[in-house]
């Protein structure tokens, strides 16, 4: 907003960029599908939150990086691009084509308490993309999940390195001891 009240006061020519969720190499391993593989890798259950059934439009890097490349050249100042590969998955769906992509067991997962105000669906019209800047994405959802599994399994190391200190306190904190933790922040025992 803040943007685009200087767009609208000064003329300020910026132009704006929104994605759905992204995935891809080098993603930190808090978001959903490094989490799942990581966990799925270490024999782990995947923590799903609430029943999985929320929804996410998945968008791959690639394919995001492309469309703020677009914006910016051929963009309009003053003017809102939305990026979203039209690719939407409940994340238990997901988490079921990551673990048979991983040759796991399906039922590898367990449900966790769902974040509070956890928004149902996550989805974006990328129509003015598509329109104006002439975007789309180039890559098909299972095709980018297949590389971006073989990535995480290639860089192991990366996520290895990755997963010291304050990250394996924060994963602790939301989804290992996330009952616990939840029911504190209600108490009002943490702020």
């Amino acid at each position: 907003m803040l943007v685009r009240s200087y767009v609208q006061t000064y003329g300020f020519p910026a132009i704006i960029t929104r994605c759905s969720n992204n995935f891809g190499p080098y993603q930190f391993p808090e978001k959903l599908i490094p989490l799942a593989i990581t966990f799925a890798l270490e024999g782990k259950p995947v923590p799903v939150y609430g029943d999985g059934q929320n929804v996410r439009d998945w968008i791959y890097v690639e394919d995001h990086c492309r469309g703020i490349d677009l914006a910016l050249r051929h963009g309009r100042p003053g003017e809102v691009y939305n990026f979203g590969a039209r690719s939407e998955r409940a994340n238990l769906d997901l988490v079921r084509d990551l673990l048979r992509l991983l040759e796991r067991p399906d039922d590898l997962f367990t449900f966790v308490p769902d974040r509070p105000g956890h928004d149902r669906r996550y989805a974006i019209d990328p129509t003015r993309a598509e329109v104006e800047l002439g975007w789309a994405p180039v890559r098909a959802h299972q095709e980018a999940l297949q590389d971006t599994v073989a990535w995480y399994l290639a860089n192991h190391y990366w996520v290895k390195r990755v997963q010291t200190g304050e990250y394996l306190r924060y994963t602790d904190r939301m989804y290992v001891r996330r009952e616990t933790w939840v029911t504190s922040v209600r108490a009002g025992r943490i702020p």
